[in-house]
């Protein structure tokens, strides 16, 4: 069995103020890569002849939020697409076949250029020449990585700016030594200048994969003794070695697919070979960058700055108490937490906009939020964290708005608006009336994002559609109206909350009135969200422990689609019969076992019905502070937090996939003890802290002290609390109980107190009783 680092630092003890490391070093961005490997937490994905979805994060070179990445790739997308994204790493993978030195795709596999170090012969990609690693010597950090390739003697080690990835070969003495570098399937134009220098562009695509700069300029601290280009030749011939390559010895530039450069050296015994990246919407750009930010060919001190940059952000969250695992846990899922929304130019520098247009940043510009993941939990975290990063976020958003005409959405909802409400009740300044405008547009233009608006519109709901041929799951087509429109009720109550904040009281009164429309999909003869044809009739045979995919659901159950109804938890609870009704119906969810016909590759980390790996269903766990059980939530956290984190083998193990920092963040926050159910809102629900006392230092200067008093894996139940000195009986705070600084202070025990927090008049705010 293979015992890594993490696991066996779970065989220790507590963690003492004597033995404690910096939370930098605490921090392994291989935490995420592997998969869960406990068949009873993995469902029954995933198929035959499949890898099973891991977390799907990144363990390469990078700053907080940067779209560069400097990172290893152990996966051939090009030849294999196993998962619903370009992943470029996978833990249990035996062999690596190149690095990424650019940034721009969200999940950097197709990051371009792709460089591999090479001892010997080499092959024309995408059949990659592929080198087996040594687990044991591979190591990462914030802002750095390293692995040794066993087949060609070889280290590499990887490490970034904020735009710029730097890479240091170390060969042995050869004189076959070389660096391949591509351009990958989308191609383009790789073009070698003088003895140092190789630039090219990406071929351009209608997506966001180069959103960094199509150009990039890589320079290399030892001159070439030969070189050449290659491509694959046009068509689609395939051959055993013969008609599928274009190998041009000599040449200095390329045009193609799979387009790049084979660079050769002569090297001594330990000799490094250094090359430096960077992307931008020119040449002159990527030049500029490189100037400014890697002058010259200190590895070892562009490490150090993003160690310390990984350094001044994690230091803002101190704990102590728990085990070494759960404080590398937590460290790490806070570092995955800040991989997104990406930058992509700092204010002055050039970048090209939503219409393809060059423009100079007059503030720091971001990518896309991925709403429909990182809205539910990250931005959040953000917000308590990073306010001014969140109000180049939103004026980015804002911006990219003006360009296309309407508030980007992400992937299935429209859920921009619980960045802005949320950033607004915790106090961030911004333009909130502008933003409100483009948001509206969103929601009342068919023509807009949202799909089938009209429909939901005129009717309250969004209907379905049996599939033809194919009525049983899993079946990944459909409109997923059922899914739309819980998800387009909870965006219209948070617009009914933005829209009476800014005294928009017409506005208000239509939006909370569509904020009921969850109820149209609501079967109470069942007791479940269900999806309805368009004459209103509930589909049948309906079957709520299937995987229905893009049906009814979206990416989930109906199971896990029923508690998606975060604003209005007592309006769900009011219609599964009250408190017991919706508690035995919540602890169903948590035993029924899962045992579907079909097959939902990405539901992995099951609690009963429940799935961690997917985002629907992640703040059911919390849903019972309403309810008056809130110490169910404080034991199912605690159970969460330790099987659907790191219980693998390698100890890296993630539940479905991170979806760039969403599942991670469930985990930074929980453990801390708190968690947003619904991130437009100013509450936070309390769940049980694993650490015996957290210091979270808010964007604002002020601090948030949360002490666990006889806290231990036992004492999971809090037993009473005070906030700022004084009891406090609700199992939940709003952001203004700790805008100014607060001490929580919790005490613990090993059985539940049921009188605490369980009072109707403890729960939460909701929809149906404000």
């Amino acid at each position: 069995m293979l015992l890594t680092a993490a696991a066996s630092l779970a065989l220790a003890g507590p963690v003492t103020a004597q033995n404690r490391a910096d939370p930098v070093d605490e921090a392994n961005p291989l935490v995420g890569t592997a998969p869960l490997d406990r068949p009873e937490l993995i469902g029954n994905a995933p198929p035959a002849g499949e890898p099973l979805y891991s977390g799907l994060t990144s363990p390469g070179a990078r700053l907080p939020h940067s779209a560069v990445e400097a990172a290893p790739v152990n996966s051939n997308v090009e030849l294999s697409y196993p998962w619903g994204v370009a992943t470029p790493y996978y833990y249990t993978n035996p062999t690596m076949i190149g690095f990424t030195g650019g940034g721009g795709p969200t999940y950097g596999a197709r990051a371009t250029p792709t460089l591999m170090p090479v001892v010997g012969t080499w092959t024309v990609p995408p059949v990659y020449t592929e080198a087996y690693y040594d687990k044991a010597r591979e190591k990462a950090a914030p802002g750095y990585y390293s692995v040794f390739l066993d087949t060609f003697k070889t280290r590499v080690e990887l490490t970034a700016t904020q735009a710029t990835a730097l890479m240091r070969f170390t060969f042995p003495a050869t004189e076959r030594a070389h660096v391949i570098l591509n351009l990958q399937g989308r191609g383009g134009t790789v073009e070698i200048v003088g003895d140092r220098t190789v630039r090219g562009v990406v071929a351009t695509r209608n997506d966001n994969e180069a959103r960094d700069g199509r150009y990039f300029v890589a320079e290399f601290s030892k001159p070439f003794k030969s070189y050449g280009t290659f491509r694959k030749a046009p068509g689609n011939a395939r051959g055993y070695g013969i008609g599928d390559k274009d190998v041009q010895p000599g040449t200095r530039s390329i045009e193609g697919n799979f387009a790049g450069t084979y660079l050769d050296f002569t090297t001594a015994k330990n000799e490094a070979v250094l090359v430096k990246i960077a992307h931008g919407a020119s040449y002159e750009v990527a030049e500029a960058r490189l100037r400014a930010e890697s002058p010259g060919w200190d590895f070892d001190g562009v490490h150090a700055s993003a160690r310390a940059a990984w350094a001044q952000l994690l230091d803002r969250v101190q704990v102590t108490g728990g085990t070494p695992k759960q404080r590398m846990l937590f460290y790490s899922t806070l570092f995955q937490s800040f991989a997104s929304p990406r930058l992509v130019a700092r204010k002055g520098e050039d970048f090209t906009d939503g219409k393809g247009r060059t423009q100079t940043a007059a503030y720091d510009r971001y990518g896309p939020v991925p709403f429909w993941d990182t809205g539910r939990n990250q931005i959040v975290l953000l917000e308590l964290m990073e306010p001014e990063t969140v109000r180049d976020i939103m004026q980015s958003e804002l911006d990219m708005a003006r360009e296309r005409g309407f508030m980007n959405s992400s992937f299935h909802g429209d859920n921009a608006v619980f960045l802005y409400l949320g950033a607004m009740r915790r106090g961030i300044p911004f333009d909130y009336a502008a933003a409100y405008e483009y948001m509206r547009k969103n929601a009342m233009d068919p023509k807009g994002p949202r799909d089938f608006l009209a429909e939901y519109s005129k009717q309250g709901w969004v209907s379905d559609e049996i599939p033809a041929g194919n009525p049983s799951p899993p079946y990944a087509g459909g409109k997923a109206g059922a899914a739309k429109t819980l998800e387009y009720a909870w965006d219209d109550h948070a617009m009914a909350e933005f829209a009476e904040r800014l005294g928009k009281r017409d506005d208000a009164r239509l939006f909370r009135k569509r904020a009921g429309n969850w109820r149209n999909v609501f079967d109470p003869s069942i007791g479940f969200v269900r999806g309805r044809t368009a004459d209103g009739k509930w589909i049948s045979p309906f079957d709520p422990a299937e995987p229905y995919y893009n049906f009814m659901m979206k990416e989930a159950s109906g199971w896990s689609t029923l508690w998606l109804v975060p604003h209005d938890v007592q309006g769900l609870i009011d219609a599964l019969g009250g408190r017991a009704g919706f508690n035995a119906k919540l602890d169903a969810f948590f035993t029924k076992p899962y045992n579907p016909t079909g097959i939902c590759r990405d539901c992995t980390g099951m609690i009963g019905q429940y799935v961690h790996g997917n985002q629907p269903d992640q703040q059911a766990p919390f849903l019972y502070v309403w309810s008056g059980q809130p110490w169910k939530t404080q034991e199912l956290s605690r159970r969460i937090l330790a099987d659907l984190y790191g219980s693998d083998d390698a100890g890296y193990g993630y539940a479905g996939m991170d979806d760039q920092g969403a599942t991670s963040s469930w985990y930074a926050m929980a453990a801390l003890g708190f968690y947003p159910v619904d991130p437009s809102s100013d509450e936070y629900v309390l769940a049980s802290p694993i650490f015996d006392r957290s210091v979270l230092q808010m964007g604002n200067g002020k601090t948030l002290e949360i002490v666990a008093k006889n806290n231990s894996a036992r004492n999971l139940y809090i037993q009473s609390a005070t906030l700022n000195g004084r009891p406090w009986s609700k199992p939940w705070f709003r952001h203004a109980d700790i805008a100014n600084g607060a001490k929580l202070v919790l005490t613990m025990g090993p059985k539940p107190n049921q009188a605490w927090g369980s009072a109707p008049g403890d729960a939460p705010p909701s929809m149906s009783r404000r």
